[in-house]
């Protein structure tokens, strides 16, 4: 059964939602691939996978660094133990064994657990830290526009 968007799952911070609904792409693709039990398309779509969401773990975590949250190092633990899990999977797709069907079961049931216990933690935090940085940026250019004008 596909994963349906729908707003429990955003977070709020846009880029991250949309990354997240890269992902959910790649599960619903991965559900489709299983219908046709292509075995060179079903390691294509789980490699891209693995791949958008490694580097969506590594964008989440250095946001929530930044942050300063305090629970970043358990966040990123919990992304460590899935991604060797996810990893069994590859190994097992790489040596020809029908996964597919297992493995969409699990992404979808641990993405969507993910997003609303996991990812809802940091929010606050996150979005804390970058209406700092915007306000921080406009401030930097009220300053430099006051400059300018008074020193061309």
């Amino acid at each position: 059964m596909p994963i349906n968007w729908s707003v429990d799952l955003d977070t709020g911070i846009e880029v991250i939602d949309h990354q997240h609904r890269q992902i959910v792409d790649f599960i619903n693709q991965l559900e489709v691939v299983n219908t046709t039990h292509d075995k060179a398309k079903l390691k294509e779509v789980v490699d891209a996978c693995v791949d958008y969401t490694l580097s969506h773990f590594a964008f989440e975590e250095s946001l929530q660094e930044e942050a300063g949250y305090k629970y970043c190092k358990p966040h990123k633990k919990v992304h460590e133990l899935f991604t060797r899990k996810v990893a069994e999977y590859q190994q097992r797709v790489d040596l020809g064994e029908d996964v597919g069907g297992e493995l969409h079961g699990m992404l979808a049931r641990w993405l969507v657990n993910h997003i609303k216990r996991d990812d809802a933690d940091y929010v606050a935090a996150v979005k804390a830290n970058m209406v700092d940085i915007i306000k921080e940026k406009e401030e930097k250019q009220e300053t430099k526009g006051w400059f300018s004008r008074f020193f061309k």
